[in-house]
């Protein structure tokens, strides 16, 4: 079910209150924004907590909603909200953005109690969402997925069932049921890390193996996977036929007991991997050798500075479009950390800066980087900040955009 808003009437309101940048009358000089072509849109769809959810991860989310992005001032205007879907709090688009994946982090889809994943394919017009299928994603209380490079699968991160799931994409965009589960298994961890920030009180589940994030590398040759539950980053290779998963040479490696890796981004050459630690709030930066699959840890670094004492959980990483810089959020600390990149990959924390919302968890560049969103999920609010490129400073720019339990996003242009 999509709701729809008058569009018209909303931009007209917004130009109003001065917070559209439309001509002062209809018969005077055009804004600057003219340049942009009559047809070329920027949408952004934000996911989240709803209703639907296991026990105590309800939120007030209402779906898939749409919205358009001002590229003059990055502020974000509804269009519609895709409501038929439970909890979709995490989506991804496939690389020619001809459709959209989102995943339900629920444990009741089927008597397996495993959580789902829904494929959309989208209108290119209108960028309105059209539901294809909806298949298990192979455990419980899915947290992460992405498109395989190659195209021909969706990976899927189950946190509570502590395994990936490996989907295959058909012709026509929709979703086989999974061709491989890959259950991870170790010994168990401690609920806090030793080098916590002082006065940390917030804790990770470590009861078993979570996996938060799975991904490829840039290559493709690899898949690897953050697990929350056993402080270990998982490397595999992905048979293509098949759509079974492979241990590499060397199948894992473990991290500080307790630090909890949620989330990594990849260097643009696929050498450097940046792995987010949730529960100590540091980032790991390693080797990753592309012909094997090797990690090799090489630095840590925190994500709050050193004046920063009391709760915090680290939640989203990004690379900035250049290269040059690494982004980072903090939860309950209520910040975003940025790192200079050095010439060999290593970090230098530069600046903490304040979310100016609570409990800040995804982020995303638009797609001409000019803008980085935070998605606030406690505030049920987005943000956002002007990029700075050559500084990477972020400016914020006033922009709050009102949307329930918000926790992911994804761009398209039309």
């Amino acid at each position: 079910m999509t709701m729809p808003f008058s569009r018209r009437n909303l931009l007209l309101a917004l130009a109003a209150s001065g917070t559209a940048p439309l001509a002062s009358s209809l018969t005077g000089p055009r804004p600057a924004r003219a340049a942009i072509p009559a047809m070329s849109r920027t949408l952004c769809y934000i996911g989240g907590y709803n209703k639907h959810a296991p026990p105590g991860g309800a939120g007030n989310g209402q779906g898939i909603a749409i919205f358009e992005m001002n590229r003059v001032t990055g502020g974000l205007i509804p269009v519609s909200t895709f409501m038929d879907i439970a909890s979709p709090s995490f989506i991804t688009m496939s690389a020619d953005s001809r459709f959209l994946y989102a995943l339900s982090e629920i444990d009741d889809f089927n008597a397996d109690h495993d959580g789902s994943v829904t494929a959309f394919s989208v209108d290119r017009t209108s960028g309105e969402l059209n539901r294809l299928n909806v298949v298990s994603s192979g455990g419980a209380v899915p947290a992460h997925l992405s498109v395989h490079r190659a195209g021909h699968h969706v990976l899927v991160a189950n946190y509570v069932g502590g395994s990936v799931g490996v989907l295959p994409i058909r012709p026509d965009g929709s979703l086989g049921e999974p061709t491989d589960v890959v259950h991870n298994t170790g010994p168990h961890m401690p609920e806090r890390a030793e080098d916590n920030p002082p006065g940390n009180f917030a804790i990770s589940d470590h009861s078993g193996s979570h996996v938060h994030m799975v991904a490829s590398d840039p290559s493709g040759r690899f898949v690897v996977a953050c697990d929350a539950g056993l402080d270990r980053v998982y490397v595999w290779t992905l048979d293509l036929a098949s759509g079974k998963l492979r241990p590499a040479a060397t199948p894992f490696i473990n991290l500080i007991p307790g630090s909890a890796p949620r989330h990594f981004a990849f260097s643009k050459d696929g050498r450097t991997i940046y792995i987010l630690c949730e529960q100590d709030s540091k980032v790991v930066v390693a080797s990753f050798d592309p012909r094997t699959g090797a990690l090799v840890p090489q630095q840590k670094v925190s994500t709050v500075t050193s004046y920063f004492q009391g709760s915090t959980l680290a939640a989203e990483i990004l690379i900035s479009p250049n290269g040059r810089y690494v982004y980072a959020s903090n939860r309950l600390g209520d910040s975003l950390a940025i790192f200079r990149v050095g010439p060999d990959g290593s970090l230098t924390l530069i600046d903490e800066v304040w979310m100016h919302a609570d409990y800040g968890r995804a982020m995303v560049f638009d797609p001409s980087g000019t803008f980085l969103y935070c998605a606030n999920q406690r505030s049920d609010s987005v943000t956002s900040f002007r990029v700075n490129p050559e500084t990477g400073a972020l400016d914020f720019n006033w922009h709050f955009t009102a949307i329930g339990s918000p926790t992911t996003f994804a761009f398209l242009q039309i």
